[in-house]
């Protein structure tokens, strides 16, 4: 297998993240640069442990962040190690935010309709509702 490129490591990390599948991701704020997260990510398919740290994506994936970073670590309990102390320094600096976040990660709301019951079809909305289905059941 051979080795990937730094931009197609960065990728897989950004789709595993998007994906919901980071282990820890914390969101900091880094003051003039904007909003900032760190991750702790294990790659299923390599087996390879990763912190990625790295800024919004304003393009909506068609480019990845200029300011994104990653480290790779031999075994997950160095990495785990290694995200202890960046969240640690991190926190001392007082860029800490939210810890556990999820601000940012994939694009839940745009991923289908929303439905909220049961009766979803059945509700007041003017846009939903058949005025020819309406005169027939009256």
């Amino acid at each position: 297998m051979s080795d990937s490129s730094e931009e197609q490591i960065t990728t897989r990390l950004l789709e595993l993240e998007n994906d919901g599948q980071a282990e820890r991701r914390v969101r900091l704020t880094a003051g003039l640069t904007g909003e900032r997260y760190l991750s702790l990510i294990h790659d299923p398919d390599s087996g390879r442990t990763y912190v990625f740290k790295h800024g919004v994506d304003d393009t909506q994936g068609a480019e990845i962040p200029p300011d994104a970073e990653f480290e790779e670590y031999p075994t997950v309990e160095a990495a785990q190690v290694a995200f202890e102390v960046a969240l640690t320094e991190s926190s001392q600096a007082g860029e800490v935010v939210e810890e556990d976040s999820t601000d940012d990660v994939g694009d839940f709301e745009s991923s289908g309709a929303e439905i909220r019951d049961l009766y979803a079809d059945v509700d007041e909305d003017t846009l939903t509702q058949d005025d020819v289905i309406s005169e027939e059941d009256a």
